[in-house]
């Protein structure tokens, strides 16, 4: 036999004549759509469409957490003690780090001979820099390449992570975006 809950929700008539709200919601969406289509004809700005990789998005946010980068000291070294700090906090376990014994500087005695991470489980939430002691690991404004085919393509490993250069034409800064952009239409 079946008990009920003593708490059981009733749906009144409206929620019970669910086509209603279904009816609502396409009036919503068509009303977007006619209203862009209606600025398109009118050659008016309409929904924005970036045909990515070839266009980029100038829109970003200031604080966009974008491409993983790891520091070096000043002796070229990498800033990373492998203290595995970030690869613990990641939610997406994304981050391996494999260590080894620096017998040439004695003030860091381990550094990573393997620092990898997978771009297809990174969440970007950014807490891998926050949690790192070294300030070994940082994020900048620049959006890798993810688009792939090929999941082992996504793999960011330490060379790529060193050797990055940002350049210049990728993404604007808000500061150089006319009005109407910085709006959203």
């Amino acid at each position: 036999m079946r008990k009920d809950y003593w708490n059981k929700p009733e749906m009144d008539l409206w929620e019970r004549v669910y086509i209603l709200e279904v009816i609502r919601g396409l009036c919503i969406t068509g009303g977007v759509f006619f209203g862009n289509m209606f600025k398109w004809l009118t050659f008016r700005k309409g929904a924005l469409t970036a045909y990515y990789p070839e266009q980029r998005r100038a829109d970003y946010s200031p604080i966009n957490r974008g491409r993983h980068i790891l520091t070096q000291r000043p002796n070229g070294k990498v800033q990373c003690v492998s203290c595995n700090m970030c690869a613990t906090v990641c939610p997406a376990y994304c981050i391996e780090i494999e260590s080894a014994v620096d017998f040439d500087d004695p003030s860091h005695p381990k550094s990573p001979v393997r620092f990898e991470l997978d771009y297809s489980r990174c969440i970007f939430c950014g807490f891998c820099v926050e949690a790192c002691p070294a300030d070994a690991i940082r994020m900048s404004q620049d959006t890798p390449d993810l688009p792939n085919f090929e999941r082992d393509n996504m793999w960011a490993t330490q060379d790529l992570l060193l050797n990055w250069r940002p350049t210049n034409d990728i993404a604007k800064s808000y500061e150089e975006l006319p009005v109407d952009d910085q709006e959203g239409h």
